[in-house]
């Protein structure tokens, strides 16, 4: 059974740090795309980051460029997600997805990924 498990979320005050893990089972996923997306009550689900298959090529949204990292050791079938600077506006709750044959074009769109966490709080606030 596939599972996406994500972990590491919680309050933290404007301009601080969180890491969130995701730890992928089931299979290997050194082959798949993984990505980061978030959702802010009442908004849709949007994406922040992605690593496209394995050959470590990363995609961030214009919101989180230059504050946040996604990375992953495809040994531990883990990507994780260095959250810096952070805003108010970061708040939501942050998913972890995984897709073995999504294309370039369509890593930025919720709608294309076949698996997904249950999603893991980050409250940003003072």
């Amino acid at each position: 059974q596939v599972q996406l498990v994500e972990s590491g979320g919680g309050l933290v005050q404007p301009g601080g740090s969180l890491r969130l893990s995701c730890a992928a089972s089931g299979r290997t996923f050194s082959r798949d795309t993984m990505a980061w997306f978030r959702q802010a009550p009442g908004k849709e689900r949007e994406f922040v980051a992605a690593m496209f298959r394995s050959y470590g090529r990363t995609y961030y949204s214009d919101s989180v460029k230059g504050r946040f990292t996604i990375s992953r050791d495809n040994a531990k079938n883990t990507v994780d997600l260095q959250m810096n600077s952070l805003k108010p506006d970061d708040t939501g709750v942050y998913y972890c997805a995984a897709d073995s044959r999504i294309i370039l074009s369509s890593i930025f769109g919720a709608q294309n990924y076949d698996y997904w966490g249950q999603g893991t709080q980050v409250t940003v606030s003072s």
